[in-house]
């Protein structure tokens, strides 16, 4: 019996995700790799500093370079599991 995991709170805007950890494709960004490191909201660029709240927008999925640098985000939607 195959059971599906419902996305559970994990606190300050994060949310559990099955891929979580893993290698995925950003089908959106050309295809790139990299590794699920959160899925949570982003902050708007257009206010910089600190952020003192959870911005009230959609979870995003916060990516990273496999082999290190700059993280991106993309749509939760864009991405799948590395085969």
């Amino acid at each position: 019996m195959k059971t599906t995991r419902q996305p559970q709170a994990l606190g300050l805007g994060h949310w559990s995700h099955p891929l979580l950890g893993e290698r995925v494709v950003d089908h959106a960004h050309g295809d790139r790799v990299g590794v699920f490191r959160a899925l949570a909201p982003d902050a708007e660029a257009t206010h910089p500093g600190p952020v003192l709240k959870v911005p009230d927008t959609p979870p995003v999925a916060w990516l990273s370079p496999e082999g290190g640098g700059v993280e991106w985000t993309t749509g939760l939607d864009t991405i799948e599991a590395v085969r």
